[in-house]
């Protein structure tokens, strides 16, 4: 008894080699994109202005302003709350953009290792 094999099933070399074009093409456009988002700058501003942080793509603090009137030597922790909430903004803004830019380019597929 013969074996019948479904045609056009399978991957022959010019639909291999189309896949493999495609997903360099799409690792390129990932690759420009992640240097892209690197250089680019990330703010937060919280406390009603109180505190604004500047960061880079590569989440690095590039500057940090502090509203004189919220420096109170009596209420340290007020400050460093304020601190922290407007880098943890400023990280998920990264964050959130590069998860949504990618996923213009992937699909909405996630790919593991990526972002």
């Amino acid at each position: 008894m013969k074996a019948r094999i479904p045609k056009n099933t399978g991957g022959n070399a010019q639909n291999m080699n189309q896949m493999i074009k495609q997903a360099q093409k799409m690792q390129d456009q990932i690759t420009i994109l992640q240097e892209d988002i690197e250089e680019r700058e990330f703010s937060a501003v919280v406390g009603g202005g109180a505190v604004e942080v500047v960061i880079t793509g590569k989440k690095t603090i590039k500057s940090l302003n502090i509203s004189p009137e919220v420096v109170d030597p009596e209420d340290i922790d007020m400050l460093q709350d304020l601190i922290i909430s407007a880098v943890n903004e400023a990280v998920n803004n990264v964050e959130t953009t590069t998860e949504a830019e990618m996923s213009k380019i992937t699909g909405g597929v996630s790919i593991p290792g990526l972002f």
